[in-house]
């Protein structure tokens, strides 16, 4: 029983400014799976500049270990996106985050550039979903991912966006929200993306973190972006498979394995009937697991 090839944890996604300088060296020591250091909304617009040069030098540095490093550039509507993509592009990220993505056009506009300045597959596009178009088109945004060329590997929910576009309330437990969060995971899983939940804006209601955590892992997300760094290992536990499904995942794949269970679409394990759709989601919870086990600082 295998699990997709490419499997990469991304159950802590933080947020950094490109606009500051220490917080782009603290992010080296930080335990979280990936960083998008930000030229959109956390940098004021007289410290644009500042913040792409900043992001440059860094990633020319290097040392961000294990960790999936993302640049999310402005818009290549505004007077910055196209200064941010250039910079996107010399830099080599893992990833690019394009905001307000509302269409597959938006990506295909971004990806053309990549593919013409030769760069490698290895720099994917993660795209923000924050519109009401995005909500209206996500089975066709995330169906971009089928073409190679477009580079789309994830979905990043930009609930603070959508709250204000949409005038719907962020309130605890977002029933405002649950039916887009769930078409994007939807439209996610259907193209074998990843999809990442919004942030959490109010820093000192724990209880209140660690309840959104759960919602989102329980939608089906990957992970959760983060605002702060002291969100991370709360935000890291919610989204780590727990040992007990860990094991029960590893004794439904071995049985699935036995030569007698071979032709067998389901099988009795410990009392329990399960098919072999389970052992083949227990195959992608333990590769995860195994991928975070592996992770070195």
């Amino acid at each position: 029983m295998t699990a997709p090839a490419t499997i990469r944890p991304r159950r802590s996604v933080l947020y950094m400014p490109g606009s500051n300088a220490r917080a782009l060296d603290k992010a080296r020591s930080l335990d979280v799976d990936a960083l998008i250091l930000d030229l959109e909304d956390a940098v004021a617009p007289h410290a644009k500049e500042t913040g792409r040069e900043q992001i440059r030098e860094a990633l020319a540095q290097g040392g961000y270990g294990h960790r999936e490093v993302v640049i999310r550039i402005n818009g290549l509507s505004t007077p910055w996106g196209a200064a941010d993509l250039d910079m996107a592009i010399a830099a080599r990220p893992d990833a690019i985050l394009l905001p307000k993505v509302s269409s597959p056009a938006d990506l295909e506009r971004v990806a053309h550039k990549l593919n013409a300045a030769r760069v490698p597959g290895s720099v994917r596009l993660w795209a923000m979903m924050e519109t009401p178009l995005a909500m209206l088109n996500a089975a066709a945004i995330a169906a971009a991912a089928a073409n190679p060329e477009t580079r789309l590997s994830c979905f990043v929910m930009g609930t603070n966006d959508l709250a204000k576009e949409t005038r719907a309330a962020l309130v605890p437990g977002r029933a405002p929200m649950r039916p887009w969060l769930m078409t994007c995971v939807a439209a996610a899983r259907a193209y074998g993306i990843d999809i990442v939940d919004g942030v959490y804006n109010t820093l000192d209601d724990e209880a209140g973190f660690a309840a959104e955590c759960r919602e989102g892992a329980e939608m089906g997300m990957d992970g959760k972006t983060l605002i702060h760094p002291k969100q991370v290992a709360p935000c890291n536990a919610a989204f780590t498979p727990a040992e007990a499904d860990i094991a029960w995942a590893r004794r439904i794949i071995a049985e699935f394995e036995k030569p007698e269970n071979a032709s067998k679409g389901a099988i009795q394990v410990e009392g329990r009937m399960v098919e072999r759709l389970h052992a083949e989601m227990g195959a992608r919870l333990v590769a995860i697991a195994d991928a975070i086990a592996a992770r070195t600082s």
